[in-house]
C-alpha cells in the first residue's frame, strides 16, 4: 500500500510539473526539458558505463545551441531527424538482433547523440504551429503515450496470454499492444476534437506512431537494462525509476512524428 502511495505521488508530481512547465511559459518549458536532456544523458551513460561528464556537457551544449538559440532551419531540421531517425533503425536491428548482447564503445556514443540527445532537441521542435508555440501539442502527445502505457497494462493483465518480446520484456502482451493501440485512437480523436481543435485524422497518425513506436522505445530501453542488469535506469522517481524510464517512449517517438510534420509541409 504504502509503495502504491509512493508511485503514484511520485507519478503526480512528474505530470504536474511537465504540464506546468509546458502551459506556463516557453522559456519554463525550454528549462526543464533541458534538465529531463542532462538527467536522461547521464542515467544512460551509467546503463552503457559511458564515463561522466564530457556526455552530459555535450547535451547541455547541443541543447543550447539547438534549441534554446534556435539556430534551427528546414535543412537542419533534416539534417538532424534523418540522423535520429538512422540511429532509430539500428536500434530496431539491435533489439533483435540475437549476437549482439553488449553494446561497443562507437556505438554508446552513436546511440547517446541519436537516442538521447537528438531526439530530445526535437521534441522541443514539435509544440508549434507554424512559429507560434502551441504547448497543447506536446502535452496531447504526453497523454497518447500516456493512454497507450497504461492500456497496454490494463488490457495486457486482464486477458493478455500471447507474449509480445518475452526475452526482453516478459509482461508485455500481443493482446496488451493491441488493446493500448485502440485506446490511444480513441483518445486521439478526443485530442483532436475537445482539446487541441486539430483535424482528427492528423491527431490518429500521431496515435498510431506513438502506439506503434513507443512500445519499440520501451522495449529499446528495456533491452539497455537488461544487459546493464538493472530494473530501473535511475532512482529519481521514487517507484518509478529514472527519468529516462518515464520518457524512453517519447524519445523514441519524437524523429518520427517531427518526419511527418516536415512531410506535411511539403504537402
Amino acid at each position: 500500500m504504502r509503495e502504491t502511495l509512493t508511485r503514484s505521488l511520485s507519478g503526480l508530481v512528474y505530470i504536474l510539473l511537465l504540464i506546468g512547465a509546458t502551459l506556463y511559459s516557453h522559456d519554463s518549458f525550454l528549462l526543464l526539458f533541458g534538465m529531463f536532456l542532462a538527467v536522461c544523458t547521464a542515467e544512460f551513460c551509467d546503463l552503457v558505463n559511458l564515463e561522466k561528464p564530457i556526455p552530459i556537457l555535450l547535451a547541455i551544449g547541443a541543447y543550447a545551441l539547438f534549441a534554446y538559440f534556435n539556430t534551427f532551419n528546414k535543412t537542419n531540421d533534416w539534417l538532424l531527424t534523418g540522423a535520429a531517425l538512422f540511429v532509430s533503425v539500428r536500434l530496431i536491428l539491435f533489439l533483435f538482433s540475437e549476437k549482439r548482447q553488449k553494446v561497443d564503445r562507437q556505438s554508446k556514443y552513436v546511440y547517446l547523440i541519436g537516442y538521447i540527445i537528438l531526439p530530445v532537441i526535437i521534441l522541443t521542435k514539435i509544440p508549434y504551429e507554424g512559429t507560434v508555440f502551441n504547448p497543447k501539442i506536446l502535452i496531447g502527445i504526453f497523454i497518447l503515450i500516456w493512454t497507450n502505457d497504461t492500456f497496454a497494462y490494463i488490457v495486457g493483465k486482464s486477458i493478455g496470454k500471447r507474449k509480445l518480446y518475452e526475452k526482453i520484456s516478459p509482461k508485455k502482451t500481443i493482446e496488451g499492444f493491441l488493446g493500448g493501440l485502440v485506446f490511444t485512437i480513441i483518445a486521439s480523436i478526443l485530442i483532436a476534437i475537445y482539446f487541441i481543435n486539430q483535424p482528427v485524422i492528423l491527431w490518429i497518425i500521431f496515435a498510431l506512431i506513438a502506439g506503434i513506436f513507443g512500445t519499440i522505445g520501451d522495449l529499446v530501453e528495456s533491452k539497455f537494462k537488461r544487459i546493464a542488469g538493472v530494473k530501473d535506469s535511475g532512482k529519481i522517481m521514487p517507484g518509478h525509476g529514472g527519468i529516462l524510464d518515464r520518457l524512453d517512449s517519447i524519445i523514441f517517438v519524437s524523429p518520427f512524428i517531427f518526419l511527418f510534420y516536415q512531410i506535411l509541409d511539403y504537402v
